[in-house]
């Protein structure tokens, strides 16, 4: 029995081995493993070197941000536009005899204006000095502490000081800066009330580079004529506007006893629009307001600048009379019988103002 089984066996291994094309099956099978599995290892070894190429472009081509990046983008409206204003101590913190601050005044018209809340989100309040920032901190604003190379701007920096103009070609400096990151921008000093979106009166225009408030306005939004402030304008970022304020910029050092606003005023005089193929609209006061020409049309105006005024006590005592004339024509609005009445309200005649310049020609004198 057992001799049957071992020749059995012996005639199925000799069949098979006497079988080529059983050998050659198992053959090219086994040289089959061997290939796909020599080309799926090194497959995935490519896939390796591939992805680990990959990350580390993208890594390579991260720019960290810095703290002024990351102010800026999360402040920034969706195509890059953010506003600015630039505080110190003086702006944003109580004297022993005051009840309110210039930054308080400012936030509150953003309160009461018409559809001027949600700009809040894209408001960048810049500090000059510690004090200023922490009160930015407290009110849970979006907020960015400027370097100020040692230079104390903390105090009140009365119109036309030394200190004052320093601090002014400080905040210049910084606006460029803002340009070369490609962020578009709508500067407003603190001392403006923003009573209505001035978005809504600004151009949408991208091919206008400039649009800044005016002193006077002269009935010709493109006349160069024109005394140019720059407590207000909006700007978009390109090479015409960066190579426009590097120019102004370059020009501190040769401007002794003028602000950067009379810089600028005597660039545009000498052509620089011309010279940098510059769209410039200078902005109508019947939207964009000022103490040197009121708007005359409370249902029309959009923002009010305390210009013409010499001191911070004064501007904030006129603007507090100017949100309560924004008070008191929102009443009013609000009942239609009393639209006739409306059309006539006029603004309180900015006596702080007013006297702040004969206190300083009397100290003058």
């Amino acid at each position: 029995m057992i001799q049957k089984h071992q020749n059995t066996h012996m005639d199925y291994v000799r069949n098979s081995i006497g079988n080529p094309a059983l050998l050659l099956f198992f053959f090219f099978g086994f040289f089959y493993l061997c290939i796909w599995s020599s080309s799926i290892t090194n497959s995935f070894s490519v896939f390796q070197k591939e992805s680990l190429s990959t990350l580390s472009n993208t890594t390579n081509i991260h720019v960290p941000q810095d703290d002024l990046e990351e102010a800026l983008s999360k402040a920034s409206m969706a195509d890059k536009t953010v506003i600015i204003t630039i505080i110190n101590k003086a702006y944003a913190d109580q004297d022993i005899k005051a009840d309110t601050t210039m930054l308080d005044l400012f936030l509150e018209s953003f309160w009461l204006g018409e559809n001027t809340r949600p700009l809040l989100d894209n408001l960048l309040i810049v500090a000059m000095d510690q004090t200023a920032y922490d009160r930015c901190l407290f009110r849970r604003l979006n907020c960015y502490m400027l370097k100020t190379d040692g230079l104390d701007f903390g105090g009140e920096k009365v119109y036309m000081s030394e200190d004052f103009i320093k601090m002014m070609w400080r905040r210049t400096l910084f606006l460029v800066e803002v340009l070369k990151r490609g962020y578009n921008f709508i500067f407003t000093d603190t001392d403006v009330m923003w009573l209505r979106n001035p978005l809504v009166r600004l151009s949408t225009n991208e091919t206008k580079d400039l649009q800044i408030s005016t002193d006077k306005f002269l009935g010709d939004s493109q006349s160069e004529k024109h005394l140019i402030n720059t407590g207000f304008y909006y700007i978009r970022s390109n090479n015409k506007t960066i190579k426009l304020l590097e120019k102004w910029y370059a020009m501190k050092d040769n401007s002794t006893g003028q602000k950067e606003q009379d810089v600028l005023l005597n660039l545009i005089g000498g052509g620089i629009i011309r010279e940098l193929n510059l769209s410039v609209r200078f902005l109508d006061t019947l939207y964009f307001s000022g103490f040197c020409q009121d708007s005359k049309d409370l249902r029309a105006v959009a923002t009010v600048h305390a210009n013409c005024c010499r001191s911070i006590s004064a501007k904030v005592n006129d603007l507090k009379a100017v949100l309560r004339d924004w008070k008191r024509f929102k009443k009013y609005n609000s009942y239609k019988r009393l639209a006739n009445v409306t059309a006539n309200l006029g603004w309180s005649f900015h006596w702080g103002c007013y006297k702040s310049w004969k206190v300083a020609n009397t100290a003058m004198g």
